[in-house]
């Protein structure tokens, strides 16, 4: 290729430049791995040493508080509102009254089933007595008597006198009329029990003591029946699956004897058991931090996890813990983060889990000694914590054990080429032909982590 006689001196500085900057490179390079021999080139081992603490291995979950006393309140017995003795914020105790409804309708079942009672008993009391009927009849013997007094007189005796009677009463008694009389007061008594319970259902009590929470309607409107008053009340060591707040005509609410449901993964939950520590955050307040006991653990799955796709989402289990100390507090719902104590070594010797290669009881180290000289060693474990393990064998307090290197792989500390690095774009003329210089007045390229840039387009 024919090159023009005013290019020529830019195509021959470029070409020097190129020379003499690979040249260097070479230079550093042979510098530094050459100059202190094999021993120089590896970096010095990081090291962990072998010391007594605490191991602790924990699980995490997340829930919401609940109170096992939290309570939905509804009649038993529909009707228009006549009165709301309480309101949002009031304190009330088991058994207060809290509301009514109209006892005209419930008094008037009353009133029929009691007349009903009255009248059945009236006809048992009928066919129990029976039915009684009397009768004359002769006494035995009296004719027979009067004939013999008489034929002892003579001719033109006085008359001969009346036989002698007497009156037979009996009284039959119909066994079925009775059974079916009976039957018909026990009727009349089981009717007049349900009236006088749906008129009781009229008055709305408190089945537990709490704070009224809500107050589902005023005096004036209609509000229906339910079987029972509801609650969310769980016995405990029951692992509650839902943790939605009841509801109900009115709402009462116990912060004491609070507990926390919170959902594991699948994996987590099997290191669950009853009566493990745990401690509480809650996330609204995360410099409040509450202790606790696991109740139960759910074997039934509460729900998938956020993070995986259809079909494939983590199975999670739902467990319930006891909260201690004073929940007075606390409010139903709030969220949480419970983190559960499943392993725990105290004042045991320990090492950082990446210390020890392998998985089970029994793992490898590399035990560094004093002199540098370095061996692998067998290391019986124990509690495995969240960041460190228990050593129960092969090691000793104070050992130091090789950590794994992080370091690159081919002699150099960042595991790049000395003086190359990517550069800034060059500023200037024609298009770079080595690093720095461009043809044409190209401009300086930016330095890279070796200083030498790539120059850019001018």
């Amino acid at each position: 290729m024919k090159v023009l006689p005013r290019r020529r001196g830019a195509v021959l500085v470029n070409s020097a430049l190129g020379v003499a900057l690979l040249g260097g490179a070479a230079l550093v390079y042979a510098t530094v791995s050459g100059s202190s021999g094999p021993a120089s080139a590896k970096p010095a081992a990081r090291t962990a040493t072998v010391s007594k603490g605490t191991v602790l291995a924990t699980v995490s979950g997340t829930g919401t508080l609940v109170s096992p006393t939290d309570a939905a309140q509804d009649f038993t017995t529909g009707g228009r509102l006549t009165e709301v003795k309480v309101a949002v914020g009031d304190a009330v105790k088991k058994g207060q009254v809290l509301a009514t409804v109209d006892t005209t309708a419930a008094q008037q079942q009353v009133d029929a089933a009691q007349a009903a009672l009255t009248a059945a008993q009236a006809n048992l009391t009928k066919a129990q007595a029976g039915v009684t009927t009397t009768t004359t009849e002769p006494l035995p013997g009296a004719t027979a008597t009067a004939a013999g007094s008489g034929g002892g007189r003579g001719a033109g005796g006085s008359s001969t006198p009346a036989p002698q009677t007497t009156t037979v009463t009996t009284t039959k008694i119909d066994d079925a009329a009775v059974a079916q009389a009976q039957q018909q007061v026990s009727t009349a008594q089981t009717n007049l029990a349900n009236a006088r319970t749906a008129l009781a259902g009229t008055t709305l009590t408190a089945s537990v003591d709490g704070t009224v929470a809500s107050i589902a309607g005023k005096v004036g409107d209609t509000v229906g029946a339910t079987a029972a008053s509801s609650s969310s009340t769980k016995s405990a060591g029951t692992a509650a699956s839902s943790t939605s707040a009841p509801s109900g005509f009115l709402v009462l609410t116990n912060p004491t004897g609070m507990q926390v449901t919170a959902n594991f993964s699948e994996l987590d939950s099997l290191k669950l058991k009853k009566g493990e520590a745990a401690t509480v955050t809650l996330n609204a307040q995360s410099d409040t931090k509450l202790n606790a006991t696991v109740l139960s653990v759910s074997s039934l799955p509460s729900g998938t996890g956020s993070g995986g796709s259809a079909g494939s989402a983590a199975v999670q289990y739902a467990a319930t813990l006891q909260l201690s100390g004073d929940t007075g507090a606390l409010r139903t719902g709030l969220s949480a983060t419970v983190q559960v104590i499943t392993g725990e070594a105290d004042s045991a010797l320990s090492l950082p889990t990446s210390a020890l290669s392998g998985t089970g009881a029994s793992r490898t180290a590399t035990l560094v000694r004093p002199d540098g000289a370095s061996e692998r060693v067998t290391v019986g474990v124990g509690v495995e914590g969240d960041s460190t393990v228990q050593v129960v064998s092969g090691l000793k307090e104070g050992d130091k054990v090789e950590l794994p290197t992080t370091s690159g792989g081919n002699g150099f500390p960042n595991a790049s080429f000395p003086g190359l690095g990517r550069g800034g774009g060059g500023a200037g003329g024609g298009a770079g032909v080595f690093p720095g210089a461009g043809t044409g007045g190209g401009g300086n390229g930016g330095g890279g982590t070796g200083g030498a840039g790539r120059g850019g387009r001018g």
